[in-house]
């Protein structure tokens, strides 16, 4: 039997008014390689985005290219199973290390290339998510040196930290982090336009990023290894792009959805039964500093709230 969420759902797919898009970035364009999806794969809903939709590491990994680390336990399958949409109903071609460009491009990984991720929408399409954006900002890269330069402060000072210390953020420069995040916004805007365009029956929700660093900067040091300064930084960073998703989905006339506040006291500092980001060393299956399976849950119940409030 249908659940009434399902039977909505049904009933806004079958009169063609409902997508859901969740964006990850870089820009380039729609090119050729030989590989193609399959015109009977196309279906209803169709997930686009990076690794933090991907969700590497959590389950079992799913679909072609190998490369591309997705878990059967991503939130778009999540969210597929609770809306009912199995088999030729949900596309999933999201990609670890995915920008922008790569929903327009090629994407070549370590094992396989993934096709333009755009390619998988047509007029048949109801629902998209796309989880984009990090990548464009070299958010991962990001973290890594501000981690190395964390240890180093970490053997400084008898192992302490002065609240004032942000290696990281004097280097990298708050203002070059915020050009990228404006560059990152005009790719969106652009993705948004071709999505409406290939997928002119959609309802569109860019999702945010979840909360990966804690509000108070002096309790991360043991779990990230960053000087508090620089959790600061990372962590205003972090919530620069998702106003800047906001913004560019408000101004394409689609919905965003907020996965940041519902995971604010689940950041990978938090303890481990409970946190939905795990940290450099993962206590439970996941890659470094991206969700674990409760984080995926706490993604796919944001969207699917939304999804429900459009019912």
């Amino acid at each position: 039997m249908k659940t009434s969420v399902q039977a909505g759902v049904a009933g806004l797919l079958a009169c063609g008014t409902l997508l859901t898009v969740v964006l990850v970035t870089r820009d380039g364009d729609d090119n050729h390689t030989g590989v193609t999806y399959s015109t009977t794969s196309k279906g209803p809903y169709v997930a686009l985005g990076d690794s933090y939709t991907a969700g590497p590491g959590i389950t079992d990994p799913t679909g072609t290219p190998t490369g591309c680390d997705r878990s059967a336990g991503n939130y778009p399958a999540l969210v597929a199973a609770e809306l009912g949409l199995k088999g030729g109903k949900f596309r999933d071609v999201s990609c670890s290390g995915a920008t922008t460009a790569d929903l327009t491009s090629s994407q070549h990984t370590d094992n396989g290339t993934n096709p333009p991720q755009l390619r998988a929408l047509s007029s048949d399409t109801r629902l998209v998510t796309v989880g984009i954006g990090g990548n464009d900002i070299g958010f991962s890269s990001m973290i890594k040196r501000c981690v190395a330069m964390g240890a180093l402060y970490q053997l400084t000072g008898s192992g302490k930290y002065f609240t004032e210390d942000a290696p990281c953020a004097r280097q990298a420069g708050s203002d070059a982090v915020a050009k990228k995040i404006t560059t990152a916004g005009d790719r969106l805007t652009r993705i948004l336009t071709e999505v409406r365009r290939r997928a002119p029956e959609a309802r569109v929700y860019v999702v945010s990023y979840p909360a990966i660093l804690p509000t108070d900067s002096a309790d991360c040091g043991r779990e990230m290894s960053l000087a508090p300064g620089d959790v600061t930084f990372i962590r205003e960073k972090e919530q620069q792009l998702n106003t800047t998703l906001r913004q560019r989905a408000s101004e394409a006339g689609v919905a965003y959805v907020d996965t940041y506040t519902p995971s604010a006291d689940h950041n990978a500092c938090t303890a481990k039964n409970t946190r939905w980001i795990e940290p450099l060393v993962p206590d439970s299956p996941a890659a470094p500093v991206h969700p674990n399976a409760r984080g995926e849950r706490g993604m796919a119940d944001a969207v699917l709230r939304a999804v429900k409030s459009a019912l």
